[in-house]
């Protein structure tokens, strides 16, 4: 075996599925350690309370690599043809990792080095593009498959909607009427979209609950709920004292690290059942 041979080897065998797992639930607790351990703001000159720019910076650090780790794993899973779901609900969530990772790049660039105040950005048009592939995936992942719910489930789905509702509304009316009508635009879209993502995920995480295949698709849902709670928690806190940093914001890197986890069973999932249909023609 040559020298290249080798590497190409080694680096297929460290990239395994599982490893990759271990890789993401690692990510996950540094970032929450991360979170729980440097988050306090610290008096500055003036007496008021900040947080550390490093801190912040690496908490942009610990989202945008969840975020594109989610996109190439996704992707991964659109350019497999074993791919037990459909290759384009991979690509529309792809689309929706790598958009989340671009916005919130821009946003980190706005608030960290050009200190302005990030309520209408660029970064919002990968934020738009991110939720509307996020559903578009999500939804076609519903319809790809025949869900009949049992009315127990129908109405869990229902108190979740009805609460999730509440929820987002009475958070938006605590918030004063923005004078730019573009970012009451955007919080509203961003509040339906997020409500809409937690039903779908409730759906999801009722009708696939059960069977290896069924995994994947109960740590997308998990990553919609972790989506909802960051994204709910930051329209809460958003105002003129708003720093980026909370606690709660960890959910962000969460949501991350669960889709592309998603991915990574769906793929192993996948490839298990390619090798058993395999076996089953030998013999």
């Amino acid at each position: 075996m040559s020298s290249s041979d080798n590497k190409s080897y080694r680096s297929q065998s460290l990239f395994t599925n599982q490893n990759i797992i271990l890789a993401g639930i690692g990510w996950a607790v540094l970032a929450l350690l991360y979170f729980l351990l440097f988050s306090a703001k610290v008096p500055g000159e003036d007496g008021i309370e900040t947080r550390a720019d490093w801190y912040v910076i690496g908490t942009n650090i610990f989202e945008a690599l969840a975020y594109l780790g989610a996109s190439v794993l996704c992707l991964r899973n659109w350019r497999s043809p074993q791919i037990v779901s459909s290759r384009n609900i991979w690509l529309a969530i792809a689309i929706g990792m790598f958009s989340y990772f671009l916005g919130g790049i821009i946003f980190g660039y706005t608030e960290i080095i050009l200190d302005e105040e990030p309520d209408v950005s660029i970064g919002d048009i990968f934020f738009v593009l991110a939720y509307i592939s996020l559903g578009i995936g999500m939804i076609l992942s519903v319809g790809s498959r025949r869900i009949n719910l049992e009315k127990w489930q129908l109405l869990i789905v229902s108190t979740i909607a009805v609460l999730g509702s509440l929820l987002a509304w009475w958070i938006s009316m605590q918030q004063a009427v923005p004078a730019d009508p573009l970012v009451g635009i955007l919080n509203w879209f961003y509040v339906v979209s997020d409500v809409l993502l937690l039903i779908i995920a409730t759906t999801l995480l009722l009708a696939f609950w059960g069977g290896r295949v069924a995994q994947s698709w109960r740590m997308i849902a998990a990553a919609a709920f972790s989506l909802y709670i960051a994204d709910m928690w930051f329209k809460y806190a958003q105002g003129t004292t708003y720093q980026s940093g909370e606690i709660l914001e960890v959910f962000w890197v969460f949501s991350g690290v669960l889709f592309g986890m998603g991915a990574v069973l769906e793929h192993d999932a996948s490839l298990s059942r390619t090798r058993r249909s395999s076996g089953r023609k030998r013999a």
